[in-house]
């Protein structure tokens, strides 16, 4: 289940099969998005519609199969709606007839493993109303809203669109500034895009056009040129910038040609700071010093793309750090979402991209299980700069100790 093109807010639909998931999407949607019958396992694999709700605005909406689904067919399906949880915001746990058991258990602790919020509705309270003695149990127990409704009946439908609201995580919306704490109004920022044969044709990628407009939206003036072309722009423009950003690949012409009182940093590490595991990026890049040889290196993509010789995650990254460590290395890379071809604990560095195709919940739900299971883990500009001996440097704007 990708989410690779989408950053609007994502809700899970979980619960028994024929507890009318389904429904209630079509419901809160007001429209027949998802199939509804009474034949119990319709939905076989996870289904995401991008939606419009009422108080809420765009969102995915994801439908799932069955967590009490059975057989060898039915468990894979039950592995696939577990998937799931990497990808979404907020979960609603559906329940029916007064039915809380192992399988709602097992869930709400995958919820919890996942640090996500999640709301308790039960369905069909038309044909058996949710008791007062199960509603006082659940909600003292996990601490979460539980609500009666009735998808053929929605009586309180606005009153379910409102605790949606309110469970949802406020990041969602409260997107961290890329640069805009760096700058002051009328501060102008130096941007080194560099076009090459990964450069797409007639247009500028993701991050750059990200930062471009942070900058523009604290009011700064940003500046963009080719690694070439910034010897000129310190010869021929004024004012200075009070901060260079540059794509990783050329950090260390552009380290060396951008004067040391100007903060310095790359797209990627901008993107670290908004999205990733900042801190223990910093903690993990050094750990480069120490790979051995025949240590297996897995690069996380977050998006696929057309390969090129070029590629900074495929090519580049892994000719510099074999040379940088001298050690024969072993490189895997997973695009997308894909699943990790092997236990976390074979690699010994993990190295992920800015992540500007994905969210911040979803960049560190992809990392936590390397840094519960203690493997360093960097990102695409602090492995760069660090290789190039300008790692210091490059996380000085927003590190809390630029010495470490």
């Amino acid at each position: 289940m990708s989410r690779t093109k989408d950053n609007k807010p994502h809700i899970g639909i979980f619960g028994r099969r024929n507890n009318g998931k389904s429904s209630l999407i079509n419901v809160i949607t007001g429209q027949d998005i998802a199939i509804v019958s009474e034949i119990a396992g319709t939905t076989t694999d996870p289904v995401k519609k991008s939606i419009e709700i009422t108080g809420i605005g765009p969102a995915v909406i994801i439908d799932t199969a069955g967590i009490d689904d059975f057989g060898d067919l039915g468990q894979k399906r039950v592995m696939k709606t577990r998937e799931v949880l990497k990808v979404i915001d907020l979960a609603i746990l559906l329940i029916a007839d007064n039915s809380f058991d192992e399988p709602e258990k097992q869930l709400i602790g995958d919820f919890k493993n996942h640090d996500l919020p999640f709301l308790i509705i039960h369905n069909k309270s038309d044909e058996a109303p949710l008791t007062a003695e199960l509603a006082t149990v659940l909600q003292e127990r996990y601490g979460v809203p539980v609500v009666a409704f009735s998808a053929v009946k929605p009586e309180n439908l606005e009153d379910v669109i409102l605790l949606i609201h309110q469970q949802m995580p406020e990041t969602v919306y409260r997107k961290q500034t890329l640069v805009g704490d760096l700058i002051s109004p009328g501060d102008v920022v130096l941007l080194i895009t560099p076009i090459d044969t990964e450069a797409p044709e007639g247009r500028m990628i993701l991050p750059q056009v990200q930062v471009i407009r942070d900058v523009l939206d604290h009011a700064g003036v940003a500046v963009l040129c080719t690694e070439r072309e910034v010897g000129d722009y310190f010869r021929k423009m004024s004012p200075r910038p009070v901060l260079a950003i540059t794509d990783s690949q050329v950090f260390p012409r552009a380290d060396a040609v951008i004067p040391k009182d100007i903060m310095l940093t790359s797209f990627s590490i901008v993107l670290a700071r908004q999205k990733g595991d900042f801190e223990n990026y910093i903690l993990g890049t050094p750990h480069i010093s120490n790979l051995k040889d025949n240590d297996r290196i897995l690069i996380l993509e977050s998006c696929t793309h057309q390969v090129s010789c070029d590629d900074i995650g495929r090519f580049k990254i892994p000719r510099w750090m074999a040379g940088f460590t001298g050690k024969k290395l072993e490189f895997e890379t997973v695009a997308g979402l894909s699943k990790i071809p092997r236990p976390i604990t074979d690699y010994a560095l993990v190295v992920q991209c800015g992540g500007c195709m994905i969210t911040r919940k979803q960049l560190v739900n992809r990392l936590k299980p390397a840094i519960d299971a203690g493997v360093p883990v960097t990102n695409y500009g602090m492995a760069i700069a660090y290789i190039h001996g300008i790692f210091n440097r490059a996380i000085a704007p927003f590190a809390k100790n630029p010495e470490i």
